[in-house]
C-alpha cells in the first residue's frame, strides 16, 4: 500500500480512502486502486476507479461484465456505484499484492517452481472462462493480485476499455504494452488467443522481471511454453489448458484457481502480505475531509 496523493479522492461512494494499493509511479496499471473503509469502520474494501484520462463509460461497462463472473480465480467485483463521470467498483479487502509488488518484495524474479504454480492457476482460471465464451482482456502483471492462497486475475476488460490507437501505445495508463498481442495493435479484436499471449507475457515477467525479455533470459524450463504463448501467429498459441499441462504436468484440473489452502511463498513475500494486512488494520479513518 502507498500513501494517498493530493489528487486522490477522499471518498469513493460510502467509503473513505485510506491508501493506494499500487506504489506511486507504477506503470501498466489500467485502473486506480485504493484501500478504503466504510465510515463506521466496519468494512474495508479494495475500491477501483478508471485511470486518469480513461473513458469512464468503457471502464464502467467492463466492470459490469466483471460483476457477472462467478468462476474461481478472478478478483471479484462485488459492488458497483458512482455516476457516469465517476464510476467505481469495490470488493471486500483481503491481503493481496500486485505482481510487480511481489517481485519488488522478493528482490527480483521469482523461482521457477513458483512461476509454474502461479502460471498454472492463471491458466486454469482463463480456461474456465474461455469454455463459457468469456475473454478476460486485461491479463497483465498489475492485473495479477497475489493472495496467500494464490493469484487472482483483476483488471477485467482493461484492453477493451483502453483500445490501441496510434497515440496510445506510449500512454502511461492502460495495460502493459508488452502484454498486447500483435494483432491487437493492428486493430484486431480481443479474443482468447490474445489472453494467451498476455499470459505468456505475465509468465515472462514473473520469471525475468520483463514482459518482453530476450529468449535466453527466460529460464530453460519455461522457455518453450512462454515462447509458444507469445507466438506472433494467434493460431500457434496453445490453449490455456495446454499451458497448465506444460507448467504443472499431472496437476488435476480444477484444484488451482481460487484455492483456499495457503500457497508456499518466499519469506519476503509472506512478510509483505502480513505487513500490508497489519497496516490496513491499524489505519485510522481521517478525522476531517481533505
Amino acid at each position: 500500500m502507498d500513501r494517498l496523493r493530493q489528487d486522490d479522492p477522499a471518498r469513493i461512494g460510502d467509503f473513505v480512502t485510506l491508501a493506494r494499493l499500487d506504489a506511486d509511479g507504477s506503470r501498466g496499471v489500467p485502473e486506480r486502486r485504493y484501500l478504503a473503509r466504510s465510515a463506521d469502520g466496519g468494512h474495508t474494501v479494495v475500491a477501483c476507479l478508471p485511470p486518469p484520462g480513461g473513458d469512464p463509460a468503457r471502464w464502467a461497462a467492463e466492470a459490469q461484465q466483471a460483476a457477472r463472473l462467478t468462476q474461481p480465480g478472478f478478483w471479484p467485483v462485488a459492488q458497483l456505484g458512482g455516476t457516469a463521470g465517476f464510476p467505481w467498483h469495490a470488493a471486500p479487502y483481503r491481503p493481496a499484492l500486485p505482481l510487480p509488488a511481489v517481485l519488488a518484495a522478493h528482490g527480483g524474479p521469482l523461482p521457477e517452481p513458483l512461476v509454474r504454480t502461479l502460471g498454472g492457476a492463471l491458466a486454469e482460471a482463463l480456461a474456465s472462462a474461455h469454455v463459457l465464451g468469456i475473454v478476460h482482456g486485461g491479463v497483465c502483471p498489475a492485473g495479477v493480485l497475489l493472495t496467500a492462497c494464490g493469484p487472482l486475475l483483476a483488471c477485467f476488460g482493461a484492453t477493451r476499455a483502453h483500445p490501441m490507437t496510434e497515440t496510445s501505445s506510449a500512454h502511461p495508463t492502460g495495460p502493459d504494452t508488452g502484454c498486447l498481442a500483435p494483432e491487437l495493435a493492428a486493430g484486431g479484436p480481443v479474443d482468447r488467443a490474445a489472453d494467451v499471449y498476455a499470459l505468456g507475457a505475465v509468465l515472462a515477467y514473473a520469471a525475468t522481471g520483463h514482459t518482453v525479455p530476450e529468449r535466453q533470459e527466460i529460464p530453460a524450463g519455461l522457455r518453450d511454453i512462454v515462447t509458444a504463448c507469445r507466438s506472433r501467429d494467434p493460431q500457434g498459441r496453445p490453449e490455456p489448458a495446454r499451458v497448465l499441462a506444460e507448467l504443472l504436468p499431472g496437476a488435476a484440473y480444477g484444484g488451482l484457481a481460487g484455492a483456499t489452502e495457503p500457497l508456499s511463498l518466499p519469506g519476503r513475500v509472506v512478510e509483505a502480505l502480513s505487513r500490508q494486512s497489519a497496516e490496513v488494520l491499524a489505519a485510522a479513518l481521517p478525522t476531517h475531509e481533505r
